[in-house]
């Protein structure tokens, strides 16, 4: 069966490695002129995405990119004295098995581990689906697919051409992120630094393999704003207005918007759709389910979402029909309590009031008095909770190939 998957970031990638695994036959297309390697962000990878990247056979590659970001110092804006906190033992009580990685970096060696075997397309982008499984490319072509899976982030083209304009499912939870690639001038290893204040939070990281370090910045507004997702110039006004006189490093930082050479801007803002689901169509990741950037461990649940949809599909013989119910179904838990758990986070990151700001000071120095196994073990007092990521159990789907049938395998290599 011929597959084409729109996304050649995280999920595309993890999709496309599980897919072939099962004998389908893979094409990946990607808007961009190749994989993007212009900065990128830490993201966050729990136990049972480790287990799966494990299973393809890369989990000393993800290791060995860690950031190795260890140690918080976070300022409050009118206070003097900082506020110290060891990440490790708030990510010890969060998953069992953790590791942060820059996004770029794990897309890379998803990449890597897939481009012997899978077509790769970059430099274009999908025009036209029709009912039949005709793509039309915004380069010309036209080619048939039997299935077709949008993995192309929360601004899903996928989407966009088949359930109808974005705003139709977007859900704004109060907040706005930024992250800019900056000279490492605090000479950070291994630890993050920030500042604090009511409504809008900066901090800067350093990661074991970049020369540079990353800027990130959240802010909460009482409305929407109004500005366009590809409009760069429109996003970096906003941000330095709403940063405008916050101490720190904040100057030296909103300096390096004119010359920075990576920018991300997005509201925190959640997917909601009744199905990801239309005919020869599917989503997976951002593009279908995404719980909010930053806030709800969105690039672990690309991953498991990713395996779960080739694994159904597998199971299914191809038969969408089948295949696509039953990913929902398989995933649909975890989608909505991670859902639940990025609103909680996005009302916390970022201190509504001087109270909230001084709660979230005592709350970090108590996390650094308690003993770990104490804070571990209220940690898995509830799934729903933080560690929401570790409690899915992921199906073994290796008995099967393309065809649906038994291909003989226990277990995966």
């Amino acid at each position: 069966m011929r597959v084409l998957i729109s996304g050649a970031s995280i999920a595309g990638p993890a999709l496309a490695y599980w897919l072939t695994r099962y004998g389908f036959s893979v094409t990946v297309v990607e808007r961009a002129p190749g994989l993007r390697k212009t900065g990128g962000h830490a993201v966050d990878l729990f136990r049972p995405a480790m287990d799966i990247v494990e299973q393809m056979g890369v989990l000393e590659p993800v290791r060995a990119k860690k950031t190795g970001t260890e140690h918080l110092t976070i300022f409050r804006e009118g206070v003097r004295k900082p506020i110290e906190l060891e990440l490790r033992r708030v990510m010890n009580a969060v998953s069992d098995r953790h590791v942060e990685i820059m996004r770029d970096d794990l897309s890379e060696i998803f990449y890597d581990v897939t481009r012997d075997d899978v077509e790769y397309v970059f430099g274009d982008s999908i025009a036209s689906i029709s009912e039949a499984g005709e793509v039309v490319f915004d380069g010309g072509r036209t080619e048939t697919y039997d299935l077709v899976i949008g993995a192309d982030g929360l601004h899903s083209n996928v989407r966009g051409l088949v359930f109808g304009p974005e705003s139709r499912f977007t859900t704004w939870i109060g907040a706005y992120l930024a992250v800019l690639t900056v000279p490492n001038h605090l000479g950070l290893d291994g630890r993050m630094e920030g500042i604090a204040g009511v409504g809008r939070m900066a901090a800067m990281y350093g990661a074991a393999d970049l020369e540079d370090a990353r800027a990130g910045f959240f802010f909460r507004t009482p409305e929407p704003l109004d500005y366009h997702h590809r409009d760069v110039a429109r996003q970096k006004e906003l941000l330095r207005a709403r940063f405008e006189g916050m101490g720190w490093a904040v100057p030296t930082l909103l300096a390096e918007l004119d010359r920075t050479p990576a920018f991300y801007f997005d509201s925190i803002t959640q997917l909601r759709l009744d199905t990801w689901s239309r005919g020869r169509v599917t989503l997976v990741g951002d593009a279908g389910y995404c719980p909010g950037p930053a806030v709800g461990g969105s690039t672990s649940l690309a991953v498991v979402g990713a395996y779960i949809l080739a694994g159904e599909l597998a199971a299914h013989g191809g038969d969408h029909t089948r295949a696509y119910p039953a990913y929902e179904a398989e995933i649909g838990d975890y989608v909505r309590r991670s859902r639940s758990f990025a609103v909680g986070a996005a009302k916390r990151i970022v201190p509504r009031t001087r109270f909230d700001l001084w709660a979230l000071a005592q709350g970090m120095r108590l996390i650094n008095h308690l003993p770990a196994a104490l804070t571990k073990a209220a940690t898995k007092i509830s799934s729903k909770g933080v560690r929401l990521h570790d409690s899915i159990e992921l199906k073994d789907y290796s008995a099967f190939n393309a065809a649906g049938a038994r291909s003989g395998r226990t277990s995966r290599p």
